[in-house]
């Protein structure tokens, strides 16, 4: 395969990680907006400030929120999870390309 060809699949895979971007800064803030106000225990377990917090992002990315029975926040926060994956695909498959565009090239 052709390098220039890798290395734009590369950045198709870094476009599609910022399109992941863009419904994760949609639906993880509303997300947290209704933990903050229907669910404040888990709120609390979250902690302040849990929009870049590594222990919230972990919680979403296994799917935490599939523990509280409320269907409303599993319709937020799923989409925020699937937009999560698609960021650290993306940005796994793009660096991955990239680097070996680089070696080929």
């Amino acid at each position: 395969m052709d390098t220039d060809v890798i290395l734009f699949l590369a950045l198709l895979a870094f476009a599609l990680a910022i399109a992941g971007a863009t419904a994760f800064v949609i639906f993880w803030p509303l997300t947290l907006i209704h933990i903050r106000d229907r669910h404040p225990r888990l709120g609390e377990q979250l902690g302040p400030g849990a929009f870049l917090r590594p222990a919230a992002l972990l919680w979403l990315l296994r799917g935490g929120y599939r523990e509280t029975p409320d269907p409303n926040l599993s319709a937020l926060a799923t989409p925020a999870r699937i937009s999560e994956v698609v960021i650290l695909t993306g940005l796994a498959l793009g660096g991955v390309l990239w680097v070996v565009g680089k070696a080929l090239g």
